[in-house]
């Protein structure tokens, strides 16, 4: 998250407490997620009918109303505006943001030896403003290895590859997160 702000991107965090204690804003989260999809992979293969890992430029921002029990159905901006879930400028800031995330996430990986395949942000307001909630992890993104395409996310654990752990360890390694 640190990335982000430095980038301009406002975040919930406040102050890191401890290697694993933030102190972060309450926000008053928008009930909808952004999804920012680099290459063809997961739902919108299935869904399209397309080859997974092609290059999608540019990339493409979904949105999914955060509703477990009805499995996260797709949305556009019309729903999001009907429904009340999210104003049309703050959903334009979110769409914004996402983007702008994307353009450094994409370099933090990339300098990596990862590809950034999709992601997912989730927002909230704070004091009116729109601020990025939740967190970025492997669970909530798709990593390919740049050389060998290998998966280095939550599709381990979803396509019974095995080495779920060993494959976010190698990330945290890469990035330069200690681990211990």
């Amino acid at each position: 998250m640190a990335k982000l702000e430095e980038a301009g991107i406002p975040t919930q965090m406040e102050a890191l407490l401890s290697d694993n204690e933030v102190l972060v804003k309450k926000l008053d989260m928008v009930p909808v997620e952004c999804v920012i999809r680099n290459r063809a992979a997961g739902s919108l293969v299935k869904r399209l009918g397309i080859e997974e890992g092609i290059e999608l430029n540019p990339p493409l921002f979904d949105l999914f109303l955060k509703n477990d029990a009805m499995h996260d159905p797709m949305v556009n901006e019309s729903y999001c505006e009907t429904f009340g879930w999210v104003s049309k400028e703050n959903l334009a800031r979110m769409r914004e943001l996402s983007y702008k995330a994307n353009d450094v996430l994409s370099k933090l990986f990339d300098d990596a030896g990862l590809i950034l395949v999709d992601f997912k942000l989730e927002f909230g307001l704070f004091k009116g403003e729109v601020v990025l909630g939740d967190e970025f992890s492997p669970d909530g993104s798709r990593l390919w290895d740049k050389e060998t395409l290998d998966k280095m996310d939550k599709d381990r654990f979803r396509q019974s590859l095995g080495g779920l752990i060993e494959a976010y360890e190698e990330v945290a390694h890469r990035l330069g997160v200690k681990l211990d």
